[in-house]
């Protein structure tokens, strides 16, 4: 397989494979090329690529990874086959020996690959616009309830300032005007983590922009990967060579050579600027809030451009298959960084934090829960608000069965664990105010089954509650009066006399809707809930500090009046592209 070391290499074999629509009519970013990049990534269609984008002499790309095939185009299977011989080798071969290292001699040359090469003559530094005219580029307004254009695949590099190391991440960038932006450092993020610290010492920090290059640079972005781990060097891993480097001119960070784009300025400490609203990954609207201000110096970019970008929304969009992806290949590391995690699933229906699942050891009583504990406190593990966790040989990525074996083995009174008063996802609105929520850990251990659970429903339901739906084994989905109307109704559900022989209660607004099938199931119930508040059981108890819970267990997933709205394409915009989504895309993907 050929090294893809730039985006316009990408883009040529996206064409020879057929995955690649070329639109030459005039389109807006502001909302219309977001609408049909949607409607198409929903077909499982090609990658898009705009040549006359209203307002800006740059094209524009979307949806390069919307298909597992695509992610296979641009990396193979090298990267994925090379973490696991590794990891095999550590586990196998440590310490070494002479006879292991040449063993694995074909590791360790593909090992010497990996890294920085610095290069003189480099495409990013064609053009320099000083000052910066970010205005030119021809960033996406992707929902109508947005606070403005954004940057959807921004590439933010930072060093820590006293030289221990770097980051690059994907921290959503709204544009202001020509020269500055804000940028939406979260919360557990390294970027954020090396901001903190020149702030605490009352620094500025340079930041640098990157806006496409090879798709290794942006995968690696993306990465969960743990702290001190280089994104540079998994980006130079996934394209199979060194990543080329050259100088800036004018000081100051090195820059990704094949980059399209690099954006240079700083970000002072103590200024904040109101960013948002942005319609986000989970599916709903994430609000305004203060966030850092980049402020730039200088622009670079290729003499011919390409300006890529995604769209985030109600899963799935194109950061279900990335995540996915990105999932296959860090796998193996998790039991060498995470002992007694031997499998790992983060689930991207539910915008990937809001439910994760893992298969753990259990060699000594209850050490499912320190290794539950452990993904917890790892990264941006940590912000998982509900973990299901087993010891059972099964794949945690099916759902349907892991759920299952977890309800037909789970002791409420000992194995479901809620961690109040935490921090939570910035994007997660569920809890009590931004950053501040609770988590939940449930076990279900053991290879014998404790119970056998209903498939059909011939019980009764409260006042309130309707349209009762056997979804999965021991689970029932109730639909409830709204929850302004009724704020305890899940209470009152947990015990009525009805439903004693069902596990778990699912109350939601409309049963039909979260029942569609598994994608919707998933949504609805992982992202509408929040474990210390929603969580209701027929009985509970305390002892030595723990709280047990007594089936039939309710989790209330209605919305709540503090939630914020789901994502929904405004009716101009969706009748723009009505009347010419004909001309633009042939009916196979629209």
């Amino acid at each position: 397989m050929p090294q893809i070391l730039n985006l316009r290499a990408f883009l040529d074999i996206l064409r020879k494979n057929d995955q690649l629509l070329i639109i030459e009519s005039e389109v807006d970013p502001y909302l219309e090329i977001a609408e049909i990049h949607r409607r198409v990534i929903a077909r499982q269609g090609p990658a898009l690529l705009f040549t006359n984008v209203k307002g800006s002499s740059f094209p524009v790309v979307t949806n390069l990874f919307g298909t597992n095939l695509r992610l296979e185009l641009a990396f193979g299977k090298k990267p994925v086959e090379f973490v696991q011989r590794l990891v095999t080798f550590i586990e196998r071969e440590m310490p070494p020996t002479l006879s292991s290292l040449w063993s694995a001699r074909s590791i360790i040359g593909q090992g010497m690959k990996i890294g920085l090469k610095p290069i003189k003559q480099a495409p990013v530094l064609d053009n320099c616009m000083q000052p910066a005219r970010l205005t030119e580029l021809p960033m996406l307004t992707s929902w109508h309830s947005d606070g403005g254009p954004f940057v959807t695949l921004p590439l933010v590099y930072t060093e820590h300032p006293d030289g221990l190391g770097h980051n690059l991440g994907m921290y959503r960038i709204q544009r202001y005007n020509d020269t500055t932006t804000g940028i939406h450092w979260q919360i557990h993020k390294g970027g954020g983590f090396h901001y903190y610290e020149a702030e605490r010492q009352n620094r500025a920090l340079p930041v640098t922009l990157f806006i496409g290059g090879p798709p290794a640079l942006m995968l690696a972005a993306i990465a969960p990967l743990p702290e001190n781990i280089p994104e540079l060097l998994l980006a130079s891993l996934l394209q199979g060579k060194k990543l080329d480097m050259a100088v800036d001119p004018m000081g100051g960070h090195q820059l990704v050579a094949e980059a399209e784009f690099a954006v240079k300025g700083m970000v002072q400490p103590h200024l904040r600027q109101p960013e948002g609203p942005f319609g986000d990954h989970y599916g709903y609207n994430s609000l305004q809030h203060d966030y850092p201000v980049f402020q730039t110096t200088h622009l670079y970019h290729r003499k011919d451009a390409i300006y890529p970008a995604t769209v985030v929304g109600r899963p799935r969009q194109e950061d279900f298959f990335i995540g996915d992806f990105l999932q296959d290949l860090l796998s193996p590391l998790f039991p060498l960084v995470m002992k007694g995690v031997q499998q790992l699933k983060t689930f991207g229906e539910t915008g990937f934090h809001c439910l994760a699942a893992a298969r753990v050891s259990e060699r000594y009583p209850r050490e499912a829960f320190a290794a539950g504990l452990r993904i917890l406190g790892e990264g941006q593990l940590s912000l998982t608000k509900f973990l299901l966790a087993t010891d059972g040989s099964i794949d945690v990525s099916d759902f349907p069965r892991l759920w299952t074996h977890i309800l037909e083995r789970i002791q409420w009174d000992q194995d479901l664990f809620v961690f109040a008063n935490v921090s939570q996802d910035t994007l997660d609105y569920t809890g009590p105010s931004v950053n501040k929520g609770s988590k939940a850990m449930m076990l279900g251990l053991g290879k014998e089954k404790k119970r056998e659970l209903p498939t059909e429903f011939s019980g009764t339901l409260p006042a309130g509650c309707s349209r009762p739906q056997a979804y999965l084994p021991g689970t029932l989905v109730v639909q409830g009066i709204s929850y302004e109307e009724i704020p305890e109704l899940g209470k009152r559900l947990a015990v009525h006399s009805g439903i004693k022989n069902w596990q778990v209660l699912i109350l939601v607004d409309s049963t039909r809707e979260a029942t569609l099938n598994l994608q919707e199931f998933l949504w609805t119930v992982f992202t509408r809930f929040e474990p210390a508040a929603d969580i209701h059981g027929a009985g509970q108890t305390v002892q030595r500090f723990h709280v047990g819970l007594e089936a039939p267990v309710v989790f209330d997933c209605r919305m709540k009046p503090w939630y914020t709205d789901v994502l929904e394409v405004d009716p101009a915009t969706k009748a723009l592209v009505d009347e010419k989504i004909s001309s633009l895309i042939p009916a196979s993907y629209r």
